[in-house]
């Protein structure tokens, strides 16, 4: 526990004296008497940083999201919007943007600001910001958004209140990389004095404020009666008083209190229960009905199996996937619709066109051709390969706990066609380092769009990228030359165009299994209101209500 080491010092305002009260009580009666919004959730990944420079999953995005907030944001229908910035200008050529700057922004308070006041927002920020995601010191795990398209001395204060960013050529998707959680202002003066501990002593101008982190235990965080946002009523935003965050890593456990009542919602279903909760056609039992809320939405995820194609690499160079027609058959051997059905209770869209889900502009879903279950062709491939599986060591699949059911799944339905499969099961941290040194032959991935475009996507198989986000370290020349071609264009339909073309020489190539494209599912509480998910599968806290009438713990 790191308790006391790396709580920030809190100024115990009555407000602050209640809510701690608040959740050391156990009395329900007392909690409902108080009438504080206060919204639970649990987060059994963990919590690795707050520093936002290293919002790399989705545990770290979901607490970055509530404690800091970006240039623009994107909203529910995938359009980008203002947020720190409440406008913007973009020149003739495409390549210089000129933002102006909310005047009503402030940080959160610090004891490091003067009075221990939070300090208002300037556009020395935005540029130091962005910067530190630059700074090959901090080794940010987002470095590479910028790679290549920022010009040197790129981000400038013009003045207080207006930002410019000058690119060496256009690049039509630079707002929604500026909406990623990576891109979160963030004060210098408070990162400067923790160094490496700011990661756990955050300080944003976002919806909430840190108040605690008992790490492995709980998180606690409080409205930001600073917030800039309102309603249509003119009432501020949030209207949450509190947040607090659990870490059970036992879906069970966090299940159970779910059903106590003791936390607001769950994401996700995990195997153990999903029969209990949901039919195999993805709605709830009646014996649910009215006692929770589901809601699902399609969201920009694909769950794929990765597979490393290196040549150069000692594990690429004997191994059976190192061959096309391998790779390709590998696709084939899988019935994704059954593995929905049985395996996800219809949760997802089974993965039978490219590698960029649905709901993008580009529309590869529509145009672009992938694999369908067919195990007669997928043998013939392998005779065609002249790969004789017969005495050959299997093929290591890697994965988390949370998927070793479906990994399973996968590889008998790969041995069934003569390929043995061998599912190994390690620490996400193990498969996330593995993966990002090219130590992994075959690997389990996801990847959640950081921004509504297409390109985020191709940019997992551009060769000069680093891993991340190029896991499997592909390389083809044509999709190169393709891919640089649309990062210039700046007419959407030809660049929707190469984006379809790209899509279908990967799938061609096979460095991966796309197996389906996600969709969030939440179940909620029924006293709670106003959230949803989302597209991007954000944790969205910012008009969560919970009504007054409730008897929640």
């Amino acid at each position: 526990m790191f308790a006391n080491a790396f709580t920030k010092p809190v100024n115990f305002s009555g407000f602050t004296l209640l809510i701690v009260f608040l959740f050391t009580t156990t009395s329900c009666t007392e909690m409902v008497a108080e009438k504080k919004q206060v919204f639970y959730y649990n987060e059994a990944t963990g919590i690795a940083t707050l520093d936002p420079a290293f919002a790399k999953n989705q545990s770290i995005m979901w607490a970055v999201h509530q404690l800091y907030s970006t240039l623009v944001e994107i909203d529910s229908n995938l359009n980008i919007v203002p947020s720190l910035a409440k406008s913007w200008e973009i020149s003739t050529d495409r390549t210089t943007y000129t933002f102006h700057l909310r005047d009503s922004v402030f940080f959160h308070n610090d004891p490091l600001f003067p009075g221990g006041k939070g300090r208002k927002l300037s556009a020395t920020d935005i540029v130091y910001s962005l910067q530190r995601i630059q700074d090959k010191s901090v080794a940010s795990s987002g470095a590479w958004i910028f790679n290549n398209r920022i010009a040197e001395n790129g981000f400038l204060a013009l003045n207080d209140s207006t930002f410019q960013l000058k690119l060496l050529r256009p690049f039509q998707p630079i707002l929604g990389i500026l909406s990623m959680q990576y891109c979160s202002i963030v004060p210098r003066e408070v990162v400067e004095h923790y160094g490496k501990d700011f990661r756990s002593h955050p300080c944003g101008t976002g919806p909430f404020k840190f108040v605690s982190w008992d790490e492995g235990e709980s998180m606690i965080l409080h409205k930001n009666e600073q917030y800039w946002e309102r309603d249509a009523s003119g009432k501020r935003l949030p209207y949450l008083d509190a947040v607090k965050l659990s870490f059970y890593d036992n879906k069970a456990t966090e299940f159970l209190q779910f059903r106590q009542g003791r936390l607001s919602f769950i994401n996700d279903i995990d195997a153990s229960f999903k029969d209990e909760i949901l039919s195999k056609k993805g709605v709830l039992r009646p014996e649910w009905n009215n006692k929770i809320q589901l809601k699902k939405h399609p969201y920009l995820n694909t769950e794929y199996l990765g597979i490393l194609v290196d040549e150069q690499n000692d594990l690429v160079k004997n191994a059976p996937t190192r061959l096309k027609a391998i790779r390709q058959a590998m696709n084939y051997a899988i019935n994704r619709p059954q593995l929905m059905m049985y395996m996800r209770n219809s949760i997802g869209i089974p993965a039978e066109a490219g590698f960029v889900p649905g709901g993008l502009p580009s529309r590869n879903t529509e145009s672009v051709k992938g694999y369908h279950y067919d195990p007669e062709k997928a043998r013939e491939l392998i005779k065609q390969s002249g790969y004789n599986p017969a005495n050959q060591p299997p093929v290591k699949l890697l994965t988390i706990a949370i998927y070793a059911d479906v990994a399973s799944f996968i590889a008998r339905q790969i041995e069934e066609i003569g390929i043995k499969v061998q599912v190994e099961v390690v620490q996400k941290s193990l498969l996330l380092e593995q993966t990002a040194k090219s130590q992994a032959l075959f690997f389990r991935g996801s990847w959640i769009a950081d921004y509504p475009d297409a390109e985020n996507y191709m940019a997992m198989f551009y060769s000069k990228n680093p891993a991340p986000p190029n896991y499997t370290r592909y390389a083809n020349r044509e999709f190169d030359l393709l891919y640089e071609r649309a990062l210039q264009e700046t007419n959407d339909t030809v660049r929707y165009n190469l984006y379809r073309r790209m899509d279908q020489i990967v799938i061609n190539d096979a460095p991966v299994i796309p197996v389906w494209y996600d969709m969030a599912i939440h179940l909620v509480q029924p006293h709670i209101s106003g959230f949803g998910p989302n597209a991007l599968n954000l944790l969205e806290l910012r008009r969560a209500r919970i009504n007054a009438s409730s008897t929640y713990p």
